[in-house]
């Protein structure tokens, strides 16, 4: 019997042991979490932010199994399988990993959607799985447990909403949805807000009605109404990014961002695991400040956004006159890098066109044969550029462009008037000097580069077509800009080589 209490005692030892290795390694992940992030400041430190804040996560699923095992006890561990769990990993990596190799830096974007939508996808899943094992909150220990039931109901919503709006933006983002339907779906967006407030009542209601009912302890929650709380979320989910336009993805890629770590915390709220409240509050608060900004850089605040999406607008034919009642003037290859050549200062101004033309190593190569002819050659970023907020300085940093070249809008916007040339590649709306002088434009009021105060502008596009928010740019018939129609990769090319033969 002796033998049997020493054998209890030692248990406990060792189960309180445990308890505190489990606390240290979290402590562990939340601080690697951080520091990872820090990393993700800058272009030279963010792939190494990356594999610190994974390690972090690793050493948080641990610490989270090994807690679990430590509260089922040494006899078998009941509550894990761990069949399960590995398949659920290989899952993961066979989904994941092949995507994240593959994926070209000018499908970034799209990818960042995807997999932001599988994070608040997987949250809505425990949502749901936490109600069905304890019958609607109805059986939770201790029961009613607060935290189980509004963690849960909350990351439900949100979650969802996130998941399914993720898909939206993923879509349209990869150019899946037909162009006349995503106008029309644009067009409707009075409807969708319509929508959106009949079906937030009703996911609040039900919320409110399962929350209830589980506090009032009157027996099992049919699991209809979880259902019915995740269609009308997930319906939410949907008509908010439905009818949000193009130049608005950047803030709203980080909005879905934001609230898929705002629903990870609530659930880890639900579980009381700390590793996913504390990443979920991470994300979500560095997601909150950059959603901010991000609309702070379009002077546009977010119910704005959300509500009073614009984008869509018709494309014009290479070569047409404008609406403002100039006409374009196209120039050569051979005559761009003459005005390089005998620059003092040439900024180049990066744009989607030049993602999507992979032009950034050609772009490198030609700022580096204008540097060794005495020209100084700056990098012009705005924070919306491309369609996910740091596109432009991801791609800059891939050809190695040195990190103190790109100025951000509001260092690079005094340079312009004192600038012999300023070339833009693939940028648009956010180049429009409509959002300084027009205020009937969509965009009038959006910070800009002022690239038209630059001495002359050379700007290369495929063609005359609006940017992505559908609006004619008046820079493009100015009479210091002159256009060099093609791909931008083979543009840049050409003048390499001219440069080359002066």
């Amino acid at each position: 019997m002796s033998s049997s209490v020493l054998s209890a005692s030692e248990g406990a030892v060792v189960s309180e042991a445990l308890g505190y290795g489990v606390t240290v390694l979290y402590i562990v992940a939340f601080s690697l979490f951080i520091y990872g992030l820090m990393g993700l400041t800058g272009p030279k430190t963010a792939v190494r932010g990356n594999w610190i804040a994974a390690v972090g996560m690793g050493i948080a699923i641990v610490a989270t199994l090994l807690g679990v095992y430590n509260s089922a006890g040494d006899a078998g561990v009941p509550g894990i399988n761990w069949i399960l769990i590995v398949a659920g990993l290989l899952v993961g990596v066979v989904l994941g990993i092949p995507p994240a190799l593959k994926t070209k830096m000018t499908a970034m974007p799209q990818l960042v959607a995807l997999f932001n939508g599988v994070g608040g996808g997987t949250v809505a899943l425990i949502a749901w799985a936490e109600y069905i094992e304890y019958r609607g909150f109805t059986t939770v220990p201790d029961t009613p447990d607060v935290h189980v039931i509004v963690g849960s109901l909350f990351a439900a919503i949100i979650g969802s909403v996130s998941f399914w709006g993720s898909l939206v933006a993923f879509a349209k983002l990869q150019e899946l949805l037909n162009k006349n339907l995503e106008k029309k779906l644009v067009a409707g967006a009075k409807a969708f807000q319509l929508a959106n407030i009949v079906l937030a009542l009703v996911a609040i209601g039900i919320a409110i009605y399962i929350g209830i009912k589980a506090g009032a302890g009157d027996g099992p929650t049919p699991w209809f109404w979880i259902v019915g709380l995740l269609v009308a979320a997930g319906l939410m989910g949907l008509f908010v990014v439905f009818p949000i336009g193009g130049a608005d993805m950047p803030v709203v890629i980080s909005l879905l961002n934001a609230m898929t770590g705002l629903s990870a915390a609530a659930a880890g709220l639900a579980l009381n695991n700390q590793a996913m409240i504390v990443a979920g509050m991470i994300v979500g608060a560095s997601g909150s400040i950059l959603t901010n900004l991000m609309a702070k850089a379009m002077n546009r605040s977010i119910p704005a956004i959300i509500f009073g999406s614009f984008g869509g607008g018709d494309d014009g034919a290479a070569g047409a006159p404008g609406a403002t009642g100039g006409t374009v003037k196209a120039t050569s290859a051979a005559d761009a890098a003459i005005q390089m050549a005998y620059a003092n200062q040439v900024i180049v101004v990066p744009g989607y066109g030049l993602a999507v033309a992979q032009a950034q190593h050609a772009v490198k190569e030609m700022a580096a044969l204008l540097e060794a002819k005495g020209v100084e050659v700056k990098y012009a970023i705005h924070p919306v550029a491309g369609r996910m907020p740091g596109h432009m300085n991801v791609l800059l940093a891939e050809a190695d462009v040195e990190y103190d070249a790109m100025k951000e809008m509001d260092d690079i916007n005094g340079e312009f008037g004192r600038t012999d040339v300023a070339i833009v590649i693939g940028a648009n709306d956010v180049t429009n000097p409509a959002a300084r002088n027009d205020p009937s434009s969509p965009i009038h009021g959006m910070p800009i580069l002022n690239v038209d105060q630059a001495r002359s502008t050379i700007v290369l596009k495929r063609s005359m077509s609006s940017g992505y928010a559908g609006i004619e740019n008046p820079l493009f018939f100015a009479d210091g800009t002159s256009m060099l129609f093609g791909d931008a990769k083979k543009s840049v090319g050409s003048v390499i080589e001219e440069l080359k033969a002066l």
